[in-house]
């Protein structure tokens, strides 16, 4: 009978701890949920005035045979659009703004979301001379865009082509929604 009260007594003291972290965890995401999304919007608004500016940006209802790797698309005020696109980098899932004017060229991207490797593919979304001068290489793009290794005209990130190839397949998938747009 002893053995039994000695497992209850920690298995007590366990469920309450566990119900306590519970309901803590419960509480902070009751009170950041909000804060989070307003977050989220904002770095997304941000991104999409960096690739084109507008002062208005209308969601376009994308059908069942728009491609996987689109994830939204606006219309600008002003014309053209900004396409969100996922593709697949090196670690994982590399998240972009794409803006596309009217002339189908590539206006500008930002990368929103990316799990690419410090020092090399995360480069593409840093704020440095680095990223910066390889974000630039896609301004003016227009149709596929590849890297050199590829027959394009855009210069790999060092040591990073995978992510480097990711960016110029969500460039070329945005583009070619565009032109889909009319």
């Amino acid at each position: 009978m002893k053995k039994a009260v000695d497992f209850i007594k920690p298995a007590a003291i366990l469920l309450l701890v566990a119900a306590v972290v519970a309901l803590v965890l419960g509480l902070v995401d009751m009170v950041t949920r909000d804060r989070i999304a307003d977050i989220a919007e904002q770095t997304k608004t941000n991104a999409m005035q960096a690739v084109l500016p507008a002062d208005t940006y209308e969601q376009i209802d994308l059908d069942a045979e728009t491609p996987a790797d689109i994830d939204e698309a606006y219309a600008a005020d002003g014309g053209g659009w900004v396409v969100q696109v996922t593709e697949t980098g090196s670690q994982g899932a590399v998240t972009l703004m794409v803006g596309v004017d009217e002339d189908l060229a590539c206006t500008g991207i930002s990368v929103t979301e990316s799990s690419e490797t410090a020092g090399l593919g995360a480069i593409a979304s840093q704020q440095s001379d680095a990223g910066e001068a390889f974000r630039d290489q896609f301004v003016g793009q227009t149709g596929t865009v590849a890297v050199t290794k590829d027959g394009g005209q855009i210069n790999a990130l060092t040591g990073a082509t995978i992510t480097s190839r990711a960016i110029s397949s969500g460039v070329t998938a945005a583009i070619a929604l565009c032109e889909s747009l009319g």
